[in-house]
């Protein structure tokens, strides 16, 4: 504790000297366990992280390109959304663009057991991210929010890989249009 302390003091210093002494926002518990989070990201070429606003390090977002798999090729950006509660609550997740898989539904909602009932304050940003890029490595039609999806994977995997390839392009599956995410 000492430790943190003697750190957080350090860095108000460090603002106030840079600031020429005026007085800057308090850092809060998120804002420094997610500092520490991006600090110990281990982003693979496939990925990469955007801040719209460089001040506010809770609001961000992760684009995925997938060089594998059934989605290689894609494109896809998801909304990070912290709360000050975090790491206590999990931080919400949201896919930008309307994809054709079983684990995200056709509103950009992410069903990834870390990000609901399986979350602990010990999980960090990294295991979020893996998550995430696993999901394209290998859907989970047994844990849908795509029922649809999840279907066309247990009945018929190549018709599944078909269909996923079609809605990459931005085509129809079924009466949906999807986003064209091919780069």
């Amino acid at each position: 504790m000492l430790k943190i302390w003697s750190m957080k003091q350090k860095q108000q210093q460090d603002e106030a000297a840079a600031t020429g002494g005026a007085k800057k926002k308090k850092v809060t518990a998120a804002q420094l366990r997610v500092q520490k989070d991006l600090s110990e990201l281990s982003l693979g070429s496939t990925m990469k992280t955007n801040f719209p606003n460089p001040d506010d390090i809770l609001n961000f977002t992760l684009t995925i390109e997938p060089d594998e798999g059934m989605y290689k090729g894609g494109r896809f950006i998801f909304d990070f959304k912290i709360n000050q509660n975090f790491p206590h609550d999990p931080p919400k997740v949201k896919c930008t663009q309307k994809i054709y898989h079983p684990n995200i539904d056709l509103e950009g909602n992410v069903c990834l057991n870390i990000l609901r009932e399986d979350w602990k304050p010990v999980l960090n940003l990294n295991a979020v991210i893996v998550g995430l890029q696993f999901l394209f490595l290998e859907p989970n039609a047994s844990d849908p929010l795509n029922k649809d999806a999840a279907e066309d994977l247990k009945a018929n995997r190549e018709g599944f890989k078909r269909n996923v390839r079609l809605s990459l392009g931005g085509g129809n599956v079924g009466k949906q249009t999807f986003d064209r995410v091919l780069k």
